[in-house]
């Protein structure tokens, strides 16, 4: 997972009381383990004082020791060393897993009562018996933990071994541990002022945006159930690029959302490789080939518009660059990059 940084409120998130569907869970909450530390090269956007969003890239440089340069694939704890993360870690149970395609299994965790996140966050993925520690966004809405008292995670087949453990291993009534982190996140107050969201995702990087888009529709359906509006929300638009149609992860759900509030969200799913599968579902649009110019510059206004990106690097940086030609700041551009 690539990094952002953020000036993010360090103020506690207020806990919330919530009843609990899922298995018994330990009351204990553990301390958080020490961090490698590691040095990288840092480019830092300029992040404006609203508290949404603020991001940074990381780049590793090489490890040398001795006469010897090399380079290594980093993990989870050492590429998010500067992010940041609550101090607790928190017992949690698995209560359900399915296969999101042939590739992503999706686990729903029942989590302590304590456990709170953001739209857009991810945990450390703590597993008994694995050193390695993964790390995972959430798939969910924080309106579905306040519910439920559950989160999904969407858990793309690797040899990484958390990944591994999930696909080969992994049960209902697995225990783990996690701990939130993470400052690529959407978090508006009701005093904040509308921004048109531009969601881009790439293969899993839609774990994430998923989270943002369902907690957006939430905030939507708590203003129309209070009579008012409480929070003040622009539009939303998702495009989604995978290799195939079966990669399309929640394609069914988002193109629901979307009809739920057909004048505030919309989507484009766009297909890489050449297939012959057909939409079945005509108001959503299914694209074959990238992401284009045109596509995006009728998405982009440089004062309303507020782009989430989260895929592959060579994805993050040419839509990025984009979306600047095109005259959205760069302050405006928040991104998280996977490997």
């Amino acid at each position: 997972m690539g990094r952002c940084c953020s000036n993010l409120n360090t103020t506690q998130q207020k806990k919330t009381s919530r009843g609990r569907k899922g298995c018994h869970l330990i009351s204990s909450v553990m301390s958080a383990p020490g961090f490698l530390s590691f040095a990288a090269r840092r480019l830092i956007l300029p992040c404006p004082t609203a508290r949404l969003f603020c991001c940074q890239v990381m780049a590793p440089r090489s490890i040398t020791g001795g006469n010897m340069s090399s380079k290594r694939k980093m993990d989870h704890l050492e590429r998010t060393a500067s992010n940041s993360r609550q101090n607790a870690v928190y017992p949690a149970e698995v209560c359900g897993i399915i296969n999101e395609s042939e590739t992503v299994k999706r686990l729903r965790i029942a989590v302590h009562p304590d456990f709170s996140f953001k739209a857009g966050q991810w945990v450390d993925f703590f597993i008994p018996g694995v050193e390695k520690v993964g790390g995972f966004s959430m798939c969910s809405s924080p309106g579905l933990l306040q519910r439920e008292g559950v989160i999904d995670l969407a858990v793309k087949y690797t040899q990484h071994p958390p990944a591994h453990w999930v696909h080969t291993m992994c049960t209902v009534g697995s225990k783990v541990d996690m701990r939130v982190g993470g400052d690529f996140f959407f978090d508006p107050s009701p005093s904040d002022p509308a921004v048109d969201l531009l969601l881009v995702a790439g293969g899993v990087g839609i774990n994430p945006l998923y989270s943002i888009l369902l907690h957006t529709a939430d905030l939507l359906r708590l203003n129309h159930a209070s009579g008012g509006r409480d929070y003040n929300i622009g539009s939303a638009h998702l495009f989604f690029s995978a290799k195939n149609a079966h990669e399309l992860l929640f394609k069914d759900s988002i193109t629901e959302v979307c009809r739920e509030f057909p004048d505030k969200f919309s989507c484009n799913f766009h297909i890489t490789q050449r297939s012959t599968d057909v939409d079945p579902h005509p108001q959503s649009s299914m694209n074959h080939g990238r992401i284009t110019e045109a596509e995006l510059r009728a998405r982009v206004h440089p004062q309303r518009t507020l782009c989430y990106l989260c895929g592959p690097p060579p994805m993050i940086e040419a839509i990025s660059k984009t979306l600047m030609d095109l005259g959205l700041p760069k302050d405006r551009i928040v991104f998280e990059q996977w490997w």
